[in-house]
């Protein structure tokens, strides 16, 4: 007697299992914010998405002419390490279709925001809220 996989159960398989696959291995690459500030690597940190900063658009500081670095951490440990190469998307977990939740580090001002990341083929979008109310959104387009 052949066992068969019910609708619901093949539903579950579907949707679990595509959602760390292709679209974040589309993602995975180098992404400049749309205004050129800040270049991300993006990668696939045990199924969910990573990103660190490889580029800056004004790498060094005004104020000490030495490259920025995390002035702003709450943690003074963390304060001197070099904004190149600081994770910035951390525990992004797919959610739906070209779409994560998570957390991003702002190390302008040395918080933690909730965040959301949305691919739509040709750019994508970081979503960062206060509290879930207060909302910033930048778009980031492929670099390479």
């Amino acid at each position: 007697m052949r066992k068969r996989l019910t609708p619901a159960v093949l539903a579950t398989l579907l949707l679990t299992f595509p959602l760390a696959g292709p679209a974040l291995a589309d993602l995975q690459g180098i992404w400049a914010m749309s205004d050129g500030k800040v270049t991300v690597k993006v990668d696939d940190c045990g199924g969910n998405l990573c990103a660190r900063i490889v580029d800056l658009k004004e790498p060094i500081s005004k104020i000490d002419g030495k490259p920025k670095v995390d002035r702003e951490n709450p943690d003074p440990a963390k304060r001197n390490r070099p904004l190149i190469g600081l994770s910035i998307l951390i525990g992004m977990k797919p959610t739906g279709d070209n779409f994560w939740k998570g957390a991003i580090y702002n190390p302008d001002d040395g918080k933690t925001y909730s965040a959301t990341v949305r691919y739509d083929g040709r750019s994508m979008k970081v979503k960062g809220c206060v509290a879930g109310v207060l909302c910033k959104t930048n778009t980031f387009v492929r670099s390479n």
